[in-house]
């Protein structure tokens, strides 16, 4: 009876956290409760700690749903396209460890609990060895929002260093386009608008080829475990 009270509190737990995170997302990239252009106008009152005050609350705003290429659009608007790429790129990070800690902190002790020892040891084996690999695809199919995986990545026990890093590489090209774009509106600058949409396209077409490659793998890898528990059985 307390396995199936606990398991109950687990998943009581994670419907929470999932129900909490729903909420914010729609509050804030549906209803646009935040506004943007006013937390542009406050950055850019800073002075020359702009740069490092967009990067903190962008990375803050990214951990609620803010859309991402409205937070890079920004920094490319407010420094241009060099200086504004690294910006997004720091908040872009610290949105990923903020959202991996909560992440971790909410979801991972229930997540190992209903999946079970053994289970939950195969996950942490795979994520050892392919979790910097799977942040960084992660970060190149299209459609997906970062901050939401990047909170599932922490509540199955990606390393906060895989994170960080999978989030930086993953993010170096949508980084350019979104950030370049905020940029070519400022300077009016076509080229630089043309540039960063013929690499939005490229990585489009390179996150559906791996997110399709990786599903067939999964797949096939799901039919073998399953092939090999039949064959377990009946030797039993």
């Amino acid at each position: 009876m307390s396995n199936i009270a606990s398991r109950r509190r687990h998943i009581l737990r994670l419907a929470a956290f999932a129900t909490f995170l729903l909420v914010m997302f729609y509050l804030v990239a549906v209803r646009h409760v935040v506004d943007v252009d006013e937390v542009r106008r406050v950055v850019a009152a800073t002075g020359p700690a702009a740069p490092l005050t967009y990067a903190v609350a962008s990375a803050v705003l990214g951990a609620v749903f803010v859309p991402g290429p409205m937070l890079a659009a920004g920094s490319g608007l407010l420094f241009g396209p060099l200086l504004g790429i690294f910006v997004t790129l720091g908040a872009t990070v610290g949105t990923a460890i903020v959202a991996s800690l909560v992440g971790r902190r909410a979801g991972r002790d229930s997540a190992r609990a209903l999946l079970g020892a053994q289970r939950a040891d195969r996950v942490d084996a795979l994520i050892e060895r392919g979790g910097l690999w799977a942040v960084v695809g992660q970060r190149f199919i299209p459609g997906i929002s970062d901050a939401l995986a990047a909170y599932a990545f922490g509540a199955f026990g990606v390393p906060l260093w895989q994170m960080a890093v999978g989030a930086f590489i993953g993010s170096v090209p949508r980084a350019f386009v979104y950030t370049s774009l905020g940029a070519s509106i400022a300077d009016r600058s076509a080229p630089l608008a043309y540039a960063a949409i013929a690499v939005w396209c490229v990585t489009a077409v390179v996150g559906a080829f791996a997110a399709h490659r990786g599903y067939r793998k999964w797949r096939a890898h799901a039919r073998s475990a399953g092939d090999s528990g039949v064959s377990d059985s009946e030797a039993r």
